[in-house]
This record gives structure tokens, sequence and C-alpha cells, in this order.
């Protein structure tokens, strides 16, 4: 008898489980059914490099060279509107040409605006595509806060996208929101990070129903005026820089010392958090060396098993 109440009680068990995978599947399912909910893509997850990065010939890139499958682009978002079939861009990488492809779908989505985050060469290089060697591009919107505004007025070539009016710069003003369409809005807020040529943003995009906040540079999360722990409490994604994993990652450099903060760094600061909030929060900007672009690394596994989350190409968030 007991040992037929344990085989009931186990098979319960797993009529149970499979019970609520069906559930969250099809909730996933039914959620990405319907063509007409906004969200927001990864397009990009690495640092301004890329991986593999140029130059690179160590472990960490050499089984990357010719295996696209192991290939990174560099961190960009995508904003996508299925029914008006717009989307927009945040920050324009070195891999501009196949983001906005994917980003567009081959053409079929229009190309609405262009938000850059700062003046570093993985952020705002891909507007060059925009000029007429290449897409020739017709008054591209393109939104930056005011020093970042002077920094492409100021110098060449990015001025000359502005001479031939192949974009036009918008301005953008700390936490002030940006309206997108009926269903969607952005808002920047400055970043502590290194701003030699520009200031440094986050944004928060914002849907009818979800709000994610993008953090791609900062330097150290206790300099920031704002309380990270609560920024993640009241949103619903947050997508945060990840550059480096940790101490030893860089032969014969301090990690503390590098204006990043480190994924151990962030883990230790989060560890208040409860389960739901550490859910939220998903490390992006990983640069070449860092050992969590791996899924099959002790590191990647730290992040998973405390809770986080390391960004995909192609994960997409529900607005």
């Amino acid at each position: 008898m007991d040992r037929y109440r344990k085989d009931f009680r186990e098979d319960s068990l797993m009529v149970n489980l499979t019970k609520l995978l069906i559930t969250c599947v099809l909730s996933y399912c039914f959620l990405f059914a319907d063509n007409n909910i906004p969200y927001v893509v990864v397009l990009g997850i690495a640092q301004d490099g890329g991986a593999p990065h140029a130059g690179c010939v160590k472990i960490c890139c050499s089984d990357k060279w010719g295996n696209s499958g192991k290939q990174f682009m560099v961190s960009c978002l995508g904003i996508v509107d299925p029914k008006a079939k717009e989307v927009w861009m945040i920050d324009s990488t070195p891999d501009f040409p196949q983001q906005l492809n994917e980003l567009t779908q081959h053409g079929k989505y229009k190309l609405r605006g262009i938000f850059l985050t700062h003046a570093h060469i993985g952020h705002y290089t891909g507007l060059i595509h925009l000029g007429r060697e290449v897409m020739g591009a017709k008054e591209i919107p393109v939104y930056v806060m005011p020093r970042m505004k002077q920094f492409i007025e100021s110098n060449g070539p990015w001025n000359q996208l502005i001479s031939l009016k192949q974009i036009f710069l918008n301005s953008l003003e700390d936490h002030k929101i940006v309206k997108l369409n009926a269903n969607l809005s952005i808002s920047p807020f400055t970043v502590p990070h290194r701003d030699e040529y520009s200031e440094t943003v986050g944004f928060q995009v914002s849907g009818l129903t979800s709000k994610l906040v993008f953090i791609p540079d900062i330097d150290k999360w206790d300099k920031w005026e704002q309380n990270i722990r609560e920024v993640i409490k009241d949103n619903d994604c947050v997508l945060i820089d990840g550059t480096f994993f940790g101490q030893g990652e860089i032969p014969n450099r301090n990690m503390a010392e590098i204006p990043h903060p480190s994924i151990e760094e962030s883990i230790d600061y989060f560890s208040v958090l409860s389960d739901k909030d550490k859910s939220k929060v998903h490390f992006i900007h990983l640069n070449h060396t860092n050992p969590a672009l791996d899924s099959t690394t002790a590191q990647w596994k730290t992040v998973i098993n405390s809770g986080f989350n390391i960004s995909f190409m192609g994960q997409r968030f529900p607005l």
C-alpha cells in the first residue's frame, strides 16, 4: 500500500508538472500569436568590438573565427510595432547592416528613428551606412542628447549626413518622454560613464502593458544618482551592463578599477532582491573576453543559478 501511495504521488507530481509546462508553453505561444503586440528585440549582445574581436586570436575568439554560430553582434535593441509596421533602433553599431536588415525584416518594416546612448565607437558609428556611399538615406530621425548632438554637428563625416539631409537630429532631454506612436514611448536618463565626447544615457521603453530599461554602459551602480535596485523593481525587464564577468578576466588588470560593474559585482549588489526581481535582469554588452558569452561555462551557469539571465540575439520582450 505504501509503495502504491508513493507511486501515486510521483505520478500526480509528474502530471502536475506536465500541465504546468504545457500552460507555460501555450501562454508563450498565445502571447506572440497576436502579431499586433509591440515588442523589443535584442539585435546584439557584445561589447563595442563584437565577438570575435579584431586582432584577437586567444581562446576566447579562436573558435569564433569562421564559425557564425559562435559569433555575437554588438549590443543593440530594436523596438517593433508589427501592426503599424514601424521600427526604431537603439544605438547604431558597427553591425548596422545586418541588424537593420533583421529589424526591418528585409525591408518590410519602416525604420522610423535611431536613438543613441553615447559617442563610443560601438554605439554610433553605424550611422556611416546612412551616407551616400551606402544607403543614401532620406532624413532618418536620429535622437540625441545635447553633447551628442554637438559632437555629430561638429565632426566629419557625421556632419555630412546632416548637410546632405540623410539624417536629421532630434534633441533629447533627461527623463523627457518621446512619444513614438499611440502605443509606444521612450525616455532617456543620464548615467555616469566615460563621457569624453558626449553624455551617456540609458533608455526606458514603455508600451501598453510593460516597461523595459536598457543600460549598456555605466561606471558603477553606486556612482549613479538613481537606485538601480529600485529601477529593477519598478520595471518589467532590465537589460544592463555585463561587459566583464569578474576578477582575472584581463591579465594584470584590477577589474574593480575598470569603469564597468562586473557581473560578479552586480550579482552581489542585487542579492537582496526577490527572486521575481532577479529574473527581470538580463546582462548585455559582454566583452569578447567574458566567459559568460559561452553557455557551457561555469560563469554562465553561475549567472543562471543566481536567478539572473544573459541576453541572447533574437530575444523578444513584449510591450
